[in-house]
């Protein structure tokens, strides 16, 4: 057996918290779960996103989340160096694969399957060099030009996400007549772009958005409607966890819940997309949402 230590950031060795010395041998796309939605952890390596900006500030700190995510079960660890929240400023990609590369490069190692959270082609690459396993790109309609080119050469997962402009315009143009149906049709619209440059059909995730470009009915609209994404063809990934929409809806007193508090409504929400046959959800809190893809696949067999 493979001998332990404390993780990197995490204090002495009496952490709880174990790390494998030796390398584990990389975990591969092919060999996720196919009996149950799939859960994947968000890892903001940021000082500025929505709900974890500044909760890991150094590599070392991001790592051990990261390894706490993978042993308590996630299938998938999304590591993102910028955020996306409305309204956040851009970071160079130079400084965006400081922050990330390390972290990847370190989950990889121990075992863990690494998709990258970036826009940018150049951040990508880095990071299928430094091992991660999928590309999770919110660019929307605004993709970088080589970014198809990047994912029919690399033959990587691709997560194609719809948003309308960026992070600072992106509130303003949330106006549709039908929102599932315009969703879709410029997912379609990207993903020409995908074929086009030659990218395969069994690449492409597709994920409706939520909290991009969207207004909160329009993010419920979505969530009812989440089976005609199904008809596009590809794997549909769920990433709702503690956005605003649901801070709305559990409003007290006035008061939106902060995004701490929004775990169990997020639960909720992978339960539902799971009993309809989801093929992942993205969140914050692992252990709930792992419960709930658990139960939903039980009650589904």
């Amino acid at each position: 057996m493979d001998s332990l230590a404390a993780a990197p950031g995490t204090g002495p060795a009496t952490s709880p918290l174990p790390i494998l010395r030796k390398p584990r041998a990389a975990a591969k796309f092919e060999d996720l779960p196919t009996d149950r939605t799939l859960v994947m952890g968000i890892l903001n390596v940021t000082p500025d996103s929505f709900s974890d900006g500044g909760k890991h500030p150094t590599p070392d700190t991001a790592i051990a989340a990261g390894l706490r995510m993978f042993y308590a079960g996630a299938d998938i660890i999304d590591v993102g160096g910028e955020s996306t929240r409305p309204g956040a400023e851009e970071v160079t990609p130079e400084e965006e694969q400081r922050r990330v590369i390390p972290v990847i490069q370190a989950l990889v190692k121990a075992g863990a399957l690494v998709s990258v959270d970036t826009t940018h082609v150049s951040t990508a690459e880095a990071a299928i060099e430094a091992g991660a396993a999928i590309i999770n790109d919110v660019s929307g309609l605004t993709i970088e030009p080589g970014m198809p080119e990047l994912v029919a050469r690399t033959k990587v997962p691709y997560v194609l996400t719809h948003r309308r402009g960026d992070a600072r315009t992106m509130d303003g143009l949330a106006d549709y007549g039908n929102v599932a149906d315009e969703v879709i049709a410029e997912l379609k619209g990207v993903r020409d772009k995908l074929y086009a440059a030659g990218v395969a059909p069994e690449q492409i995730i597709v994920d409706p958005g939520l909290g991009f470009s969207k207004k909160e009915d329009q993010n419920w609209e979505l969530l009812r409607n989440i089976d005609k994404f199904e008809s596009l063809g590809h794997k549909v990934l769920v990433a709702a966890s503690r956005k605003r929409f649901i801070g709305s809806l559990l409003t007290v007193a006035g008061k939106a819940a902060a995004p701490e508090e929004r775990d169990y409504a997020t639960a909720a929400i992978t339960a539902i997309c799971a009993a309809g046959g989801v093929w992942a959800v993205r969140v914050h809190d692992v252990g709930p949402s792992l419960d709930a893809v658990k139960v939903a696949a039980r009650v589904r067999r």
